[in-house]
């Protein structure tokens, strides 16, 4: 069974769950779109994210998710919002669910960890969870080690829950590789920030589109909190201050409110202009309705090729 028969949505797609971007009007776009747009509550409390939820569900009548980050303080209250509001899928990151997940559940939520390593996946799917986001390295924004074709299968053979592949996916080819991989969907965020509908500034939509393949760089290694973003001016004095051993301190001065000047402002030299890897495929601004139908459509054209190929083989 695909994400799109389990959710209840179009497509087996899920917009990433993108911090100061993931507002109730983004989430309904893509949801409406025939993907599950994803309300990103990051460092908000419980009456943002109340009026989120209600905000969203009188912009559309389809599914939608609330994604929680744990190390926020007010992650108690936010669950106890989200079970209130019923919202159909909950995902989660920066931290272990488990002491939500039974209230979750009798709520009617269906919960997604976001993950980067096969032992927390064994280690949370004992909780009950529905399934898990399963994020390589060439994603944007906060980040683990392993690539997505490496760690994508390794999690599949690990647990029996489905699997959701996330980062590097922004193509047909890439949605028939996540499914050759044995996920059932894929999340998607870097191809979503050149949407029409994506509330960030025109500049920062313009380097993603402007992006080449090398363009990204991982920063905060040394320190335990890794970053995929562009590189620019940031990044760049950032390093700087790596190599010289700067503490997490020192490193969190440089980059504090980096993703708000970029998403509101437009600063794309000091901010931190979060993005994947796969922002060299992606070239043109368009509505995320027709994002998703080329997903699609190009996944068809390229199946067919696949076959082909595979067929070739001698064995």
């Amino acid at each position: 069974m695909l994400l799109n028969e389990i959710l209840n949505i179009k497509y087996p797609i899920i917009g990433g769950a993108m911090a100061n971007i993931g507002t109730a009007e983004f989430a309904a776009s893509v949801s409406n779109a025939g993907g599950l747009g994803i309300i990103a509550t990051g460092g908000w409390d419980e009456v943002r994210t109340e009026a989120e939820i209600k905000k969203c569900k009188a912009l559309t009548d389809k599914p939608f998710g609330v994604n929680i980050m744990l190390m926020n303080p007010k992650a108690k209250e936010i669950v106890d919002v989200i079970c209130n509001e019923h919202v159909a899928v909950v995902t989660t990151g920066a931290g272990n669910p488990g002491i939500y997940i039974p209230k979750l559940k009798e709520s009617g939520a269906k919960i997604f960890p976001v993950l980067a390593s096969v032992a927390l996946a064994r280690r949370l799917e004992r909780y009950g969870v529905d399934g898990f986001i399963v994020e390589g390295t060439e994603s944007g924004g906060h980040v683990g080690e392993a690539t997505t074709m490496a760690l994508v299968p390794q999690v599949v053979n690990a647990v029996n829950v489905p699997v959701i592949a996330a980062g590097g996916i922004a193509s047909g080819k890439q949605l028939n590789a996540a499914f050759a991989l044995g996920a059932i969907g894929v999340q998607v965020g870097t191809v979503l920030l050149a949407s029409e509908e994506c509330p960030i500034h025109e500049n920062y939509k313009n380097a993603v589109i402007n992006a080449k393949d090398l363009d990204t760089v991982v920063t905060g290694r040394s320190v335990g909190a890794p970053v995929r973003i562009l590189k620019n001016k940031m990044s760049k004095e950032y390093i700087a201050l790596e190599n010289k051993g700067a503490g997490i301190e020192e490193l969190e001065k440089l980059t504090l409110g980096g993703l708000r000047r970029a998403v509101l402002d437009g600063d794309t030299e000091t901010g931190s202009v979060m993005m994947g890897q796969v922002a060299g495929l992606v070239k043109e601004i368009k509505p995320i309705k027709a994002i998703f139908e080329e997903l699609i459509n190009d996944a068809k054209l390229e199946k067919d090729k696949l076959i082909q190929k595979i067929d070739l083989l001698k064995v």
